[in-house]
């Protein structure tokens, strides 16, 4: 559907705003939400019939999508930016593998220079190199503290913010938490085995966001017998300030992980999300694909977790958000309207730009994901343009 951005429309459908459903129109004029009403303006009208309008999906971990890997380059980005519309996802991170250094800055500036059309990008994730766990990453995921690094890469990312993914029990990490939260960038913490101490002193100095939480956060060593141990996970979820994501596809965590996750954090709304952390293949039919440098990596069937060729490790996954919406409501009880939130104004919370996006409401931007009664993607509008249509 092509539409001028400074024509006025509305669309007519049930309507997901931030407090519930409300049977009416959309109004959208130069790429923002002008109205919201029941009653039938007197500019163009699209009536979506019994189709649901709900606020474009954000992911903030995604390494590719088809047979598209963020870490091939720029090429590879601008096909995801495009891919992206059909499962609903209208912003992203796209999150870049550890290089070495000064590879890995020549490599994101590259990236932040690309021009792309569609899924927009609200920064880059960088998941490393201040890891202490590889993962299913490559041994450039560790690095030794290093702030004049740090510094490179964030003018490399621009004028995108860099967000960097860290262990709180590296090294000399406490002097770089605050370099990276500069500028109220979120910091994420992952790929860790800290304990308690080493967890608050990193959450205190500014890192207030957990990535692909449960996955990678080893459980502590039991020190005393018939004693439950406590390390990152439960600092995490002890603390308000502290948002978390998660892989909602039944394998990377037990959907009683993400519901614990909302009770602990009932008093500080918008700090649960969903992710992918798609791999290249996601979105695709079985098959093999290669994990830039970690390698090659399989799919059992379509949407299943990606999986190592070389040890069945896991290795990202093949979920799109249209499906962890879909994954939500069914496992954790929720209707659309909470689902919703945690692909939308939620991870717009964390990114601190939910004062524009994630959320319908008159002046926000117009992001937004049209749904039939099944919950399959129809049509995704970005900034007021359609970039997803299904035939």
């Amino acid at each position: 559907m092509s539409v001028q951005a400074s024509e006025k429309i509305s669309f007519k459908g049930r309507i997901i705003t931030y407090s519930g459903i409300e049977n009416g129109y959309l109004t959208i004029k130069n790429g923002n939400i002008v109205d919201i009403g029941g009653l039938r303006p007197d500019n163009q009208v699209v009536d979506m019939d019994h189709a649901y309008i709900l606020p474009g999906f954000i992911d903030l971990h995604i390494h590719g999508i088809h047979t598209s890997l963020v870490d091939n380059g720029a090429e590879a980005l601008v096909d995801i930016c495009r891919i992206l519309p059909q499962y609903g996802v209208t912003g992203f991170l796209p999150t870049v593998s550890p290089l070495s250094k000064g590879e890995d800055s020549a490599f994101l500036s590259l990236l932040a220079k690309t021009k792309i059309e569609g899924a927009e990008i609200l920064g880059f994730h960088l998941e490393g190199p201040f890891l202490k766990i590889t993962g299913a990453l490559n041994s450039e995921a560790i690095a030794h503290s290093d702030s004049n690094r740090v510094k490179s890469l964030i003018d490399a990312a621009k004028p995108y913010k860099a967000i960097f993914s860290i262990s709180p029990d590296v090294e000399g990490i406490e002097n770089l938490i605050p370099l990276m939260a500069d500028n109220n960038t979120p910091v994420f913490m992952t790929h860790t085995a800290a304990n308690v101490k080493e967890a608050q002193r990193a959450i205190a100095l500014g890192a207030r966001h957990a990535t692909h939480f449960y996955d990678v956060f080893p459980c502590p060593p039991v020190t005393e017998p018939g004693v439950r141990p406590c390390g990152a996970v439960e600092a995490i979820l002890a603390d308000e300030r502290v948002s978390v994501d998660f892989i909602l596809d039944g394998v990377h965590v037990d959907p009683v992980a993400v519901k614990m996750a909302l009770a602990c954090k009932a008093q500080g709304p918008g700090k649960v999300c969903l992710i992918t952390d798609a791999n290249v293949g996601a979105g695709l039919e079985p098959g093999r694909f290669i994990f830039g440098n970690s390698g090659e990596i399989y799919f059992s069937s379509k949407g299943s977790p990606a999986r190592s060729v070389e040890n069945n490790t896991l290795a990202g996954s093949g979920l799109t958000m249209d499906q962890a919406l879909k994954n939500a409501i069914k496992w954790l009880d929720i209707n659309l309207v909470e689902a919703s939130q945690l692909l939308s104004a939620n991870p717009a919370k964390v990114l601190g730009i939910d004062d524009k996006k994630g959320k319908l409401a008159v002046g926000y931007d117009a992001d937004f994901v049209v749904l039939d009664e099944k919950l399959e993607v129809l049509q995704t509008w970005i900034n007021g343009k359609c970039f997803f249509e299904k035939k």
